[in-house]
């Protein structure tokens, strides 16, 4: 529940009665383990004291040499038998995605007896001089940068945005690469992205849980193979401020066990009416569990990207094209009731002749939408470059497990009550669905002021903040589809809630103290010595010209009356701040605390950054205590 990967090492070793020893390792250990599980978050769901907890062997999840370790990818359980990981949910999302997924598959085709989630993500992520970046507290601490002036060339000019790697970053990928290749992590790509020093790798597509398996492991070795080559890598969403902040698109599709994509339309009616009937429930899920998708991309770090140049926005969305678009036009406008033989026959032929089987590039990309469809896959886009990929696939996965479920029920009703067949009934069934769900499609710019105004109007949610976002988890309606499901009890549910409420008042809070600690024990300092021989450099032009030294001393003196503004700034805004932090503090509820931290801690950071950045401007960079974004984001 930390979001990252944990270990626990055992060695093969067992003493023997003479007094040497053997190498031995035996079945038990590889099924499960006990490990302490005390000191990890665990929402209330135990006692600190009580400090047991199990591993058990996931078999579905290749075992890997690293070095001289044989790792063992498990799941983490309580001694209650609660789940203490983010593994288990998926687990069973998948499960039940499989299920639903297969029975409505088993309509086109009988030979369909396994339904597999994949997933395709993309990692961006930053890549700065390890040197430098010790030098910056706040990067060291808090992953982004919380003070810092924009260099004067950031990605204006777009030059960076697949240029030519550098060769000092080249050669960390070359490295990363070939440890991958023996992890068995399947990293197919590499370009250089928007911003400077920021770059995006990614595998090809595979089975959804190890594709999150090998994400979180591949985050875990990037930086351990960046430090060889003198790099720190920066998974957080925004380290610096004014420039494109980093994402993990997460691209996400159905396959069958006969070796078929059911979001790859076909040549023929069949094929097609089983792309649309996937394509149809997908966005009809997406309509229905919006909130809650939402919140599975909810964090701390993600509120500083969401909305912001390359990021979509925190409203969630479909994005299908044109082409679709008129598709799904075409079947809505279908006259109500049973369809008539004429109606079938031109709506098969149509389908047939407007989803050709290069759909994969008859739209464009919209990058803008969080949510999109992008030829044979969907693209959640609005998953951030540190999140595990388990939290955003799990939802996604059960709400479209929810939806087939659903839409099953429906169909068979129509066949076996009202005695239409079955293709009848599927369109008939998938007409209503995108009625339903009209409102959830977009096909603008997502970044756009009408935007907002027209997502308000259609009753759809702007949660622009975590704490926010974050309270459809404890919803009814949540907690009756993940028990539904079997993906989570109430406890389960409610202890993931406070422990990411925890996360985002633990991660503002030290956010907060790192600032307020730069600005007081850095930023005043320096911006005082600057003043100070400002002053002297005013005293000693009084000396020489005497009651004319306005004359020549009239911007200096300009310029300590500005410092002297901007550091009075900075010490009321700490000074308030350091007192909402105190109040927030004794606040006992969780939601609470954290939406006392969003609302009235978090608004300081701003004030207080604004003037530490316009010193920044105005002190001797001789003696400017912070590496410089200049210095920051063009390495080579």
């Amino acid at each position: 529940m930390t979001g990252g990967t944990a270990e626990k090492h055992d060695a093969f070793f067992e003493p023997s009665g003479d007094g040497s020893a053997i190498d031995k390792f035996d079945g038990g250990q590889l099924v499960q383990q006990e490990p302490d599980a005390s000191s990890f978050p665990n929402g209330g769901i135990r006692n600190t004291f009580e400090a047991r907890g199990y591993t058990a062997w996931d078999p579905t999840s290749p075992a890997f040499i690293m070095g001289t370790t044989l790792c063992i990818p498990t799941i983490f359980v309580s001694y209650t038998g609660e789940a203490l990981d983010n593994k288990v949910p998926l687990l069973r999302a998948l499960q039940s995605i499989d299920q639903a997924a297969t029975d409505v598959a088993n309509y086109f085709d009988k030979n369909v007896s396994k339904v597999i989630s994949t997933l395709g993500w993309e990692q961006e992520y930053f890549l700065v001089d390890s040197a430098l970046a010790a030098s910056r507290p706040d990067l060291m601490m808090a992953g982004r940068l919380l003070l810092g002036h924009e260099a004067a060339k950031g990605q204006q000019l777009e030059d960076h945005y697949f240029g030519s790697i550098p060769d000092r970053a080249l050669a960390f990928m070359r490295e990363l690469e070939i440890e991958c290749i023996k992890l068995g992590v399947p990293v197919k790509t590499r370009h250089n992205e928007v911003a400077p020093n920021q770059f995006e790798l990614a595998p090809l597509f595979e089975e959804a849980n190890l594709a999150v398996d090998h994400n979180s492991l591949l985050m875990d070795v990037m930086s351990k193979i960046a430090s060889k080559h003198n790099f720190k890598v920066l998974f957080h969403e925004k380290p610096f401020a004014g420039i494109n902040g980093s994402g993990k698109h997460n691209n996400w599709s159905l396959a069958t066990d006969t070796g078929v994509n059911l979001l790859s339309p076909g040549r023929t009616p069949k094929s097609n009416l089983q792309f649309l009937t996937f394509f149809i429930n997908t966005i009809k899920a997406v309509h229905d569990y919006a909130d809650l998708l939402r919140a599975s991309i909810a964090s701390a770090n993600n509120d500083h990207r969401l909305g912001a140049n390359e990021a979509p926005p925190a409203i969630i969305s479909v994005f299908i094209g044109k082409h679709l678009t008129e598709v799904l036009d075409e079947l809505e406008h279908v006259s109500d009731g049973s369809l008539t033989p004429e109606e079938k026959t031109e709506l098969k032929l149509n389908v047939v002749g407007k989803i050709p089987e290069i759909l994969l590039d008859n739209t464009d990309r919209n990058r803008t939408s969080p949510f999109a469809f992008t030829g044979n896959k969907f693209e959640f886009r609005a998953v951030g470059s540190s999140a595990n990929c388990a939290k955003a696939m799990t939802v996604l996965n059960v709400i479209v497990a929810e939806q087939l479920l659903k839409f099953k029920v429906e169909v068979d009703h129509l066949v076996d009550q009202k005695g239409m067949k079955k293709d009848d009934a599927i369109f008939n069934v998938l007409r209503e669905l995108i009625k339903a769900s009209k409102k959830i499609r977009f096909e603008g710019d997502g970044y756009s002021d009408d935007w907002v105004k027209e997502a308000k109007k259609r009753g759809l949610n702007n949660f622009k903040t975590t704490p926010e976002a974050l309270k459809i988890q404890v919803s009814k309606n949540t907690f009756e589809l993940y028990e539904k499901h079997g993906i989570m009890n109430k406890v389960e549910i409610e202890a993931r809630y406070e422990i990411e409420l925890e996360e985002y008042i633990k991660k503002v809070q030290i956010e907060g103290r790192i600032l307020g600690d730069i600005s007081r024990n850095h930023i005043i300092p320096t911006a005082v010595a600057y003043q100070n021989k400002l002053i002297e450099n005013v005293q000693g032009l009084k000396d020489i010209f005497g009651s004319e030294y306005t004359k020549y001393a009239s911007e200096q003196i300009n310029l300590i009356k500005e410092i002297s503004g901007h550091i009075g700034t900075i010490i009321s805004n700490v000074d308030k701040m350091t007192e909402e932090r105190k109040k927030a503090n004794k606040i006992d509820h969780a939601d609470k605390k954290a939406e006392a931290y969003c609302s009235k801690v978090k608004p300081f950071f701003d004030e207080i950054r604004y003037a530490c950045d316009k010193l920044e401007l105005l002190v001797d960079d001789e003696i400017w205590p912070l590496t410089k974004y200049r210095e920051l984001l063009f390495t080579r």
